[in-house]
């Protein structure tokens, strides 16, 4: 099964709950600011991760979310 990893940059505040978490260590904070002023958090290491949502639980404004790939069905022979 695939997931979708997705951190929403305009609603992190860079607080770092979830790349102190992160078993992993797939998350760090950014360098350059969000929309907000913040300096959000992103995946530095997308392909270590393994989709555990402890991050997802950690973020106090629920910026991380992971979800299960839609599949894409082949296109029918007609």
């Amino acid at each position: 099964m695939e997931y979708v990893y997705r951190i929403d940059e305009d609603l992190c505040k860079g607080c770092g709950l979830c790349v102190s978490v992160c078993p992993k260590h797939v998350l760090e904070i950014a360098d350059k600011v969000n929309t907000k002023g913040y300096f959000p958090a992103y995946q530095a290491r997308p392909g270590d991760c393994v989709f555990c949502a402890t991050c997802c639980r950690m973020c106090p404004d629920v910026a991380i979310t992971i979800s299960e790939a839609e599949e894409v069905s082949p296109p029918e022979k007609g």
